[in-house]
């Protein structure tokens, strides 16, 4: 199965311009679409959704035309907004016999084993009877994701589900999520890179209603051997290092050092070690190319 998204652009009344010339092919598998707030992202998930149209462009999954034919693709689609509402004084399995019930699934042995193969994957069986508003913030996702099975989707998009999540819920909830991604195409759009890092075989960075890159993780990460160095300088530094090298990201240590870490084709003096690039260095790599360009 293949999406396969051509020349997508999208500009609001406001003149924002939240997509321009989107091209892009998803397979199989998990696919992080990963780029700061404000980047397209979500645009772009409610354009492959068919909750709203494009100005130009075109999307098809596999035979599909997604903007054409939008019943057949909603037929075959799980999606996750960032945020979604439930009826506060139904259980997780009422409401999800409801849920069933509107996707068109009238048999009522067939709709109860595929609600109850959904609240075994999430992990939610055992509270199945208590009422979803009760769920703590990470069981409502996960709960968004048991609605989306539903109909065994074949395209499954999740925005920015992880954002507000503490560390447990956020790896139970990402467990969940990697579970289903061998057999579908799921689509997982976030600002977080380490959910990326754990989750995704594929990986498109976003930002300005653009693509910027798409390669494998590995590939991303091993196209930056050799060019990471790192330093540690005190605080008031900073700036001055600033204006010297380019430093893509920074963080304190401890007793209130600042470790950096500078893009750079050759080592930038004696000062610097070398350091293997992670996900984190392509992100910012990327993000400050791009920056660059837009300021020439």
């Amino acid at each position: 199965m293949k999406l396969t998204l051509s020349n997508l652009s999208k500009t609001y009344k406001n003149g924002v311009k939240a997509l321009d010339d989107v091209s892009i092919e998803i397979e199989s598998g998990m696919f992080g679409l990963l780029g700061p707030n404000g980047a397209g992202k979500s645009t772009l998930m409610r354009t492959i959704a068919t909750l709203q149209a494009p100005d130009t462009g075109s999307a098809h999954l596999d035979d599909i035309n997604i903007l054409e034919d939008k019943q057949s693709l909603r037929k075959v689609l799980g999606y996750l907004p960032q945020e979604f509402g439930v009826y506060p004084k139904m259980s997780a399995e009422d409401l999800l016999q409801y849920f069933a019930r509107l996707k068109g699934i009238t048999d009522k042995k067939q709709r109860t084993k595929m609600v109850n193969t959904a609240l075994e994957v999430t992990n939610l069986y055992q509270v199945k009877n208590k009422n979803v508003a009760g769920y703590s913030g990470g069981m409502k996702q996960r709960f968004g994701i048991a609605q989306l099975l539903l109909n065994d989707p074949k395209l499954i998009i999740v925005d920015e589900p992880t954002a507000g999540l503490d560390p447990s819920e956020r790896h139970r909830f990402l467990n969940v999520l990697r579970e289903i991604g061998t057999n579908h195409i799921v689509i997982f759009s976030t600002h977080i890179v380490d959910d990326v890092k754990e989750l995704c075989t594929d990986l498109a960075i976003m930002n300005g209603g653009r693509i910027l890159s798409h390669h494998t993780p590995n590939e991303a990460i091993q196209a930056l051997k050799g060019q990471i160095w790192t330093k540690v300088i005190e605080r008031e530094e900073l700036e001055t290092y600033e204006d010297q090298f380019n430093i893509i990201s920074s963080n304190f240590n401890q007793d209130n050092t600042l470790n950096i870490r500078v893009y750079d084709a050759e080592k930038p003096n004696d000062t610097f070690q070398a350091k293997d690039p992670d996900l984190a260095d392509v992100y910012f790599v990327t993000l400050r190319e791009e920056k660059e360009v837009v300021a020439a």
